[in-house]
């Protein structure tokens, strides 16, 4: 949440520009996320390979990995880097507002120079979460956002001499708190004691092509599974741009607050994918099936918070965002509409949490394009030109969509977790 907090920043501060600068902010950041969602699901190979190795022992061995997580994460920041700076077509072929456009480009054009700097830092992230030391990202979520307020004001409003760069400003201070928060990383793992028995920074290690690829194996599914689901909020926000400055600005508060919520079962998932690889490696797979239970059943309470939130106060939540009094009505019906697929999105992320932990990721990469691919958003598309809907039918989609990925990856997870208990537990 406290790394979230930062676009929650952005889009409160942007929402106070007026509508074309959040609108920019949330084609932009749905741009942005379509990418950097695939390298955060690409470095989620991390944490299950290191702490199988930590589970059995082998400390060395999972600072080495490590070190092909650095390799894998420039190479995931050439990609996002170009990818980010050549999207003027996709905007063009989607028909986004055309006020929008050039202000969301170049938005994109300032975050592109982050890429490096986020990258890095979720190889050295998930190598400490794979370890067991999850406190140093949380607390790095908040630096991030103590920064970005001050950054944002200074780049956004145009103070100490600087000038007002609008939502473009945005872009700028998030890129520049992501190399910041890099190297902070980098000097309180070189430099506290509990890290030094992996040897992370003892040498320098090229590629070694076969552990890249072991990576890559595991990680690039998950990479395609979050890129999946990440893409269909992504295409809904691109669809619903469509429609005008209202629809999407409404639709950028709803979002926003929605990912805010689901980053408590993003933490409880990626601690999951972590107990439950210890557990393996330690060759005990009944405490591997308990954590994934345990941390769904988790999800379930917190989720229940966050929709009673959204149904209780939807006015009080968008109040946060704006006064527009054409985007507050909308606004509102979406938060309401957004507590409806709190459970179904905890589920499927914890469950996915969980299979990660086995290095299961193949075919729940096939379950997420089904379920969001093949059913969300074609019944979102559907609804909201077809039937008329509006915002309100892409978002009915989403809810099919997380509903149906919720049933099929906890399904999944039971059947693996089940199958490597020995029979007379299974019995």
């Amino acid at each position: 949440m406290a790394g979230m907090g930062m676009n929650f920043v952005d889009t409160v501060m942007a929402g106070k520009l007026g509508t074309v600068s959040l609108g920019a902010i949330a084609i932009g950041g749905a741009v942005w996320s379509a990418v950097f969602l695939f390298a955060l699901g690409v470095m989620m190979a991390v944490p299950p390979a290191v702490s199988q190795l930590d589970g059995a022992g082998k400390h060395a061995q999972a600072g080495a990995v490590t070190r092909q997580g650095g390799w894998l994460a420039l190479a995931l920041a050439v990609i996002i880097w170009l990818s980010i700076r050549n999207c003027a077509p996709l905007l063009s072929m989607i028909q986004v507002d055309l006020e929008v456009t050039p202000v969301a480009l170049d938005y994109l054009r300032a975050l592109s120079w982050g890429a490096p700097g986020v990258c890095l830092l979720l190889a050295l992230r998930y190598f400490s979460e794979g370890v067991g030391r999850a406190a140093p990202t949380m607390w790095l979520g908040f630096m991030g956002v103590a920064v970005n307020v001050p950054a944002n004001y200074v780049l956004m409003y145009g103070k100490l001499g600087f000038p007002a760069l609008g939502a473009v400003g945005c872009g700028w201070a998030t890129a520049m708190v992501y190399w910041l928060q890099f190297v902070v990383l980098l000097i309180w793992i070189g430099w506290r004691k509990g890290y030094r028995p992996y040897a992370v920074f003892a040498r320098f290690d090229w590629p070694d092509w076969p552990a890249f690829a072991e990576l890559l194996r595991v990680g690039l599914p998950i990479g395609g599974m979050i890129f999946v689901e990440g893409s269909l909020f992504v295409g809904a926000a691109l669809l619903i741009g469509s429609l005008g400055q209202v629809p999407i600005a409404a639709h950028q508060i709803a979002i926003n607050f929605s990912a805010l919520c689901f980053m408590v079962p993003l933490g409880l998932a990626g601690a999951i994918t972590v107990r439950v690889g210890n557990a393996l490696g330690r060759q005990q797979p009944q405490a591997a099936r308990l954590a994934g239970q345990v941390g769904i059943g988790l999800t379930l309470v917190t989720q229940s918070i966050a929709a009673g939130l959204m149904l209780l106060v939807p006015g009080w939540i968008v109040g946060w965002y704006t006064t527009d009094s054409e985007v507050i009505p909308l606004a509102i019906s979406l938060i309401t509409i957004a507590a409806l697929f709190q459970f179904p999105d905890g589920i499927q992320a914890a469950s996915g949490g969980a299979l990660r932990g086995y290095k299961d990721t193949r075919i729940p990469m096939v379950y997420t394009v089904i379920a969001y691919w093949l059913a969300g958003m074609p019944l979102g598309w559907w609804l909201t030109f077809r039937m008329e809907w509006g915002a309100a039918g892409m978002w009915t989609g989403m809810i099919a969509g997380l509903s149906i990925a919720a049933l099929l990856l906890s399904t999944r997870f039971l059947r693996t977790s089940r199958r490597l208990l020995p029979v007379s537990i299974e019995s």
